[in-house]
């Protein structure tokens, strides 16, 4: 979750108002058979146990014997002489691959763990090896893009052009697609993987926007869920709108933790001892390239793509201290330009992960359809948390233009669950704290831990051995912490990274491979 005045042609006209589908569970339907997964080898020098397959579902849960479409499996299959079965993983999104996750869980769990388990990762429909696969306009984030900050009309027309002709040819290219790409949709997907796989029940761990597919899916088949892990937790009360919203602030502190930091280490960047105006020649740098864009490709927006990824992962913070460093101090845009390439860059080539992104959000949950509400509202939070808010809007603004129905999302409540283990940072950004204690009060008997004074986003299996211990545990016995205070376990943070000229240069390999494969959208 991402946590991106022309009027749409009549393929793309807005409509008006929510329709709620019934789950496909509730719905009555004759059993159909699903084949088993045919796997073949497909090793990496990383993970070279790694096997590769397929399954077919319904395109419409509700039709099963009609259309069917593919989705992509990878496997690293147990090794110990009695399996605890089939454990799903998923980095979130929406529109993240997992398939490589399945690679790097299987080689983070301890080997005893990792070994009671067939580890499973997915491509959820419309999302990479799956098929179809969607891409709406590729290129879409190629730069320069216009400055976020709608400061003129010309601005925010040129933002409000770009979103509404995205949506309108997703609405041209998938219009007989996106109606099934949602939530709902996916977990019912889950549910035909556990089928292929020939399991009674499945485990699950599901990082970010993985949270809430996970927490969906235990809605629908509470007693197909064996074990369930979520990690870094979506606020399911404030689906999709109110969510985004809610991320601005939290990224702004997140953006201030960094200039905090670079405060620590004037000797290294230059850049002065007073966090507030470090930040000042920040805006002063975005201003300046807003102007003139670092290498032709690093603009305002670019800048600010840049830097998010700082938010979800502080062992970036570094790299961005050096390229901020080298352009305030000598107007050196080399470093800007690679930071840009190495932390922002991933959707400038193709867009099949923000396609299905925006797909699954705009079908979701409501929208506001009128756009004076989205300005009144961002405005609102800019006053306060400058640094995203802009560029999350645009981000998600495709939403009020989106060409399909909405759906209205579940109510995730479950009394019916075995213990579910949730972990959550206190100063998440993507996915605010508040959300793992809403998700907290709303599953009956999970237990919260907390990782205390943490911003990172997927706490677990990135260097935190506190954390890490109680997800093996509970992965190897189903037991969970039990505590009386809000959470029932505190673990505290890692340390901050030190700057890289220092013999603490490197930060956690493990920590660094895991939030390249969440990317950053929640």
């Amino acid at each position: 979750m991402r946590t991106r005045a022309a009027v749409l042609c009549a393929a793309a006209a807005v409509v008006a108002g929510s329709v709620t589908a019934p789950p496909a569970s509730a719905t009555t339907r004759a059993p159909v058979q699903v084949s088993p997964v045919t796997w073949k080898k497909c090793g990496t020098t990383d993970y070279p146990t790694l096997q590769c397959g397929s399954v077919k579902v319904p395109l419409d849960h509700r039709n099963p014997r009609g259309k069917q479409i593919s989705l992509a499996l990878s496997r690293v299959p147990h090794t110990a002489s009695a399996s605890q079965g089939p454990l799903l993983v998923n980095p979130g999104g929406p529109g993240g691959s997992g398939l490589t996750l399945a690679g790097f869980v299987a080689s983070a769990l301890p080997k005893k763990v990792a070994a009671q388990y067939d580890i499973i990762g997915f491509d959820p429909r419309g999302v990479g090896k799956s098929s179809p696969a969607i891409d709406c306009v590729p290129g879409y984030f190629r730069p320069v893009r216009p400055d976020p900050v709608p400061a003129t009309p010309a601005l925010e027309q040129a933002n409000l052009k770009r979103v509404q002709s995205f949506a309108a040819a997703c609405g041209r290219k998938y219009a007989s697609l996106l109606p099934y790409l949602d939530t709902i949709s996916a977990a019912q997907d889950l549910d035909s993987v556990r089928q292929a796989l020939g399991a009674r029940q499945i485990s699950y761990f599901g990082y970010s926007y993985g949270t809430y597919l996970g927490a969906v899916y235990a809605k629908l088949h509470p007693d197909r869920v064996r074990r369930l892990v979520l990690d870094s937790i979506v606020d399911p009360t404030g689906v999709w709108y109110e969510d985004n919203l809610s991320q601005d602030y939290a990224f702004n502190d997140r953006q201030r933790a960094l200039m905090a930091w670079i405060a620590k280490y004037d000797s290294t960047y230059k850049l002065g001892t007073d966090p507030q105006k470090i930040e000042a020649a920040w805006y002063a740098m975005r201003a300046a390239l807003a102007k003139k864009p670092a290498g032709g490709k690093v603009g305002a927006a670019e800048l600010e793509d840049t830097f998010i990824p700082g938010g979800y992962y502080n062992g970036y913070w570094p790299y961005l201290a050096e390229a901020f460093s080298a352009y305030v101090n000598g107007r050196k845009t080399s470093a800007l330009v690679e930071a840009y390439r190495n932390f922002a860059a991933v959707d400038a080539a193709g867009d099949n992960g923000y396609s299905v992104y925006a797909a699954v959000q705009c079908r979701d949950a409501s929208w506001p359809r009128d756009w004076t509400q989205w300005r009144k509202d961002n405005w609102a939070a800019y006053e306060k948390a400058p640094f995203m808010v802009w560029n999350n809007a645009w981000y998600n603004a495709t939403c009020a233009y989106w060409p399909t129905k909405t759906l209205k999302p579940l109510n995730i409540a479950n009394g019916k669950l075995p213990p579910v283990l949730l972990f959550q940072a206190t100063d998440d950004a993507a996915t605010p704290y508040q959300g793992g204690l809403t998700v907290h009060r709303l599953l009956a008997g999970s237990s919260l831990v907390v990782e205390q004074g943490g911003g990172n986003h997927g706490v677990t299996l990135s260097g935190n051995t506190c954390l890490d211990t109680y997800l093996a545990g509970y992965l190897t016995d189903g037991k969970v912490p039990h505590g009386d205070g809000v959470a029932d376990a505190v673990c505290q943070k890692t340390p901050d990274p030190k700057p890289l000229t220092t013999k603490a240069a490197s930060t956690s390999s493990r920590g660094s491979t895991l939030h390249g494969l969440l990317g950053f959208r929640g």
